[in-house]
């Protein structure tokens, strides 16, 4: 009827994911460079310390190992996982409030979270961010120079399994380049959204 309010489309929930430095943070802030507010990153929640230039509530939310036992006990998250000796984790409430709004929320977790959040709301689009070659990815992590030796062959021992997953997603985007991966991306999603997702 004329007059009556008109239900509120639910926003959708993409999940970005793929190997520990592949570049999804950097590939995801160009995409919204591109994207209308129609869309937003749910911040999740971390127990490791800030990289430098990490700002709390901007990057992650920085909370302590007894914080997060504790929201982990009380079922607060959507997904959470132990990645690399940290606690990661999304908060259920975060993501639901932006989708209810008809917001779409992107999320930038690891492959263990992908596979929880699936589960839970299969209606969830999820991306995978590959490398072009296990050497480009081990060439990104030493660049990065924020990793002990260790820690850059326990990532890329664990890159090898995440990669063998990149068939269950509903996209793969390789980063030859963070223009044209985000161009990729840019299009998958605004081909969704129709003439709705409107590009700045």
């Amino acid at each position: 009827m004329t007059g009556e309010p008109q239900p509120k489309t639910a926003g959708t929930l993409y999940v970005l994911s793929g190997p520990s430095g592949v570049g999804k943070g950097t590939i995801r802030a160009k995409l919204f460079s591109q994207l209308t507010s129609r869309y937003s990153y749910s911040i999740s929640c971390t127990t490791r310390t800030p990289r430098p230039g990490e700002r709390d509530g901007v990057d992650y939310r920085f909370i302590s190992e007894a914080d997060f036992l504790r929201r982990v006990e009380n079922g607060e998250f959507l997904e959470w996982a132990n990645v690399h000796g940290h606690r990661y984790g999304t908060l259920r409430s975060d993501v639901e409030d932006l989708l209810s709004q008809g917001v779409d929320v992107f999320l930038e977790i690891d492959v263990q979270g992908a596979c929880q959040v699936k589960k839970v709301m299969p209606e969830a689009v999820t991306i995978f961010i590959a490398p072009p070659t296990l050497e480009d990815l081990e060439r990104r992590l030493r660049g990065r120079g924020t990793e002990t030796e260790e820690a850059i062959r326990r990532r890329l021992a664990a890159a090898s399994d995440e990669l063998a997953m990149e068939d269950s997603y509903d996209l793969v985007v390789v980063n030859d380049t963070v223009e044209q991966a985000a161009n990729k991306l840019r299009e998958f999603i605004t081909s969704r959204r129709g003439k709705g997702a409107e590009i700045k």
